[in-house]
C-alpha cells in the first residue's frame, strides 16, 4: 500500500502563490520540492520546466517571449539557481502582468541552494517575491518518528520497502551530492575531503563548532573549514545553532553547535544501519538532540528566534524558541524514558525567566517533573509549537 503523505506546507504555498506574484520554495534536493510544485500545478493552468533539463532550458532561449507566450500560466521553474540570467526577465514579466491586472501567482521558483537563489533573485525581484522553506518529512507529517528518526525524512528514505532500501538511497544520495551537485556551487572540492568533513560534523552533531580542530583532523586551514560549512548551510544540509546571548551579565559560549540537519545522513554517514545499532551507537543522544532541535525549529512560526544557552559557569539549555509574540520557551532534550533535569537548566532558566519549560524525551505522557518544568513527546510539543502561529 501507497503510503500518502500532505504536507504542511501545501495550504501556505497556495495561500502565499496567492498573494504574492513570485514564490520561491527553497529546500535541499529530494525533499520533496518538485512533488508538492506539481501537486499544485495540476489545480490551475501551469507550465513545468526543469532547469536541469537541456530540452527546458532551451525552450527559455528567449525568456521574454516564452513567458509573454505563457503568461495566462503559472510558471514552475525547478533548480532556478543554474539560470542567474532569468531574474531580470522575472522581474520584466511580473512588472508587465502587473500592469495588465494580473498581480499574484505568477511564478514558482524552486531551488537547492538557499544562499545562491536568495542573492540572485533579492537584486532583481526585491517587493515581488516571498519565500517558503520546504524541509525533508517532519514529525507533524508523519507518525512513525523512530523510523522518521532513523531514517530521516527524505521521501525516498523514509518511505523506503525496508531499511535496507533506506540506507542504500541515503548513500547514493551522498554520493551523488559530493560528486555531481556540491561541485556545482562552488570551487572543485575532492570529494574524498568533503565526505570526510561531513562525517566528522556527524561524530560531532550538535556540539560546539570548532573550525581549528577539524582543520588539523583534514590537514587544510580553518578558512578552509569555515568554506566548507558555508557551502553545507547553503545547501540546507547543515544547521548552525547560534549561542544566545539575551544576558550580558554572564560569560557565555559564542561559538555556534553545528549539526548535520537529516538524522538519517547522519546515521547513513557513520555506518548506522537500524534502530539497534543506532541505540549501540555513542552518537545516539547527539543524533536524538539535534533531530529533535531540527524538528521544533522546522515548526516554529515564522520570525521565531532560536539558538542554544551555554555560560561558562555550567548554566545550559539546549534549545530556545523566541516565538514572534515575544514569548521564551526552554527545551530540555533527553534520549531517557524517565527524564530528569540537570541543575544547569534550572541554573539557566533563573538567568533567562523562560515562560515555557520542557524536556523532550522518547515517550508520549506529558507529566509534570518540578519547578514549573514539563516533560513532553515530541510531536506533542511539535504540535504546542505550531499552533503558536
Amino acid at each position: 500500500m501507497v503510503m500518502t503523505i500532505v504536507r504542511r506546507q501545501k495550504a501556505r504555498l497556495e495561500r502565499l502563490l496567492g498573494q504574492f506574484p513570485a514564490v520561491g520554495l527553497l529546500g535541499p534536493r529530494q525533499a520533496g520540492k518538485t512533488t508538492l510544485a506539481l501537486e499544485i500545478a495540476g489545480s490551475r493552468p501551469a507550465v513545468y520546466l526543469d532547469l536541469e533539463s537541456p530540452r527546458d532550458r532551451a525552450r527559455l532561449a528567449d525568456p521574454d517571449t516564452y513567458f509573454e507566450e505563457n503568461s495566462g500560466k503559472l510558471l514552475v521553474l525547478d533548480e532556478v539557481q543554474r539560470a542567474p540570467g532569468l531574474f531580470q526577465s522575472l522581474r520584466g514579466a511580473i512588472d508587465r502582468a502587473n500592469r495588465s491586472g494580473r498581480k499574484n501567482g505568477l511564478f514558482l521558483l524552486l531551488g537547492s541552494a538557499a544562499i545562491d537563489l536568495l542573492k540572485q533573485s533579492g537584486e532583481t525581484l526585491a517587493g515581488r517575491i516571498v519565500y517558503l522553506e520546504l524541509s525533508p518529512f517532519d514529525a507533524l507529517e508523519v507518525d512513525d518518528l523512530n523510523r522518521l528518526w532513523v531514517r530521516g525524512g527524505f521521501p525516498p528514505s523514509f518511505l523506503a520497502a525496508d531499511d535496507a532500501a533506506s540506507f542504500l538511497w541515503r548513500e547514493s544520495f551522498i554520493r551523488t551530492y559530493l560528486e555531481r551537485d556540491i561541485p556545482q556551487f562552488g570551487p572543485r572540492i575532492a570529494a574524498e575531503t568533503l565526505r570526510r568533513f561531513w562525517t566528522m560534523l556527524a561524530h560531532n552533531q550538535a556540539q560546539l563548532f570548532n573550525a581549528a580542530a577539524l582543520a588539523r583532523a583534514l590537514g587544510i586551514d580553518a578558512k578552509t573549514v569555515a568554506a566548507y560549512l558555508d557551502l553545507m548551510t547553503d545547501l540546507l544540509l547543515v544547521r548552525r545553532l547560534p549561542a544566545w546571548h539575551g544576558n550580558d551579565r554572564k560569560r557565555l559560549v559564542k561559538s555556534p553547535k553545528v549539526y548535520i540537519r537529516d538524522s538519517g545522513l547522519v546515521h547513513t554517514l557513520l555506518n548506522i544501519r537500524t534502530k539497534d545499532d543506532l541505540l549501540g551507537h555513542p552518537v545516539a543522544g547527539q543524533s536524538w538532540e539535534s533531530f529533535v532541535a531540527e524538528t521544533l525549529i522546522g515548526v516554529s512560526p515564522d520570525g521565531t528566534e532560536h539558538g542554544f544557552y551555554r555560560s561558562a559557569a555550567g548554566a545550559e539549555i539546549d534549545l530556545l524558541l523566541k516565538l514572534p509574540n515575544g514569548a521564551l520557551w526552554a527545551i530540555e532534550i533527553k534520549r531517557s524514558s524517565a527524564p530528569d533535569v540537570e541543575r544547569g537548566f534550572f541554573s539557566a532558566c533563573e538567568d533567562l525567566n523562560p515562560s515555557e519549560r520542557y524536556v523532550v524525551y522518547p515517550g508520549t505522557e506529558e507529566f509534570p517533573l518540578r519547578s514549573g518544568v514539563r516533560a513532553i513527546g515530541l510531536h506533542a510539543l511539535s504540535q504546542k509549537i505550531a499552533r503558536q502561529s
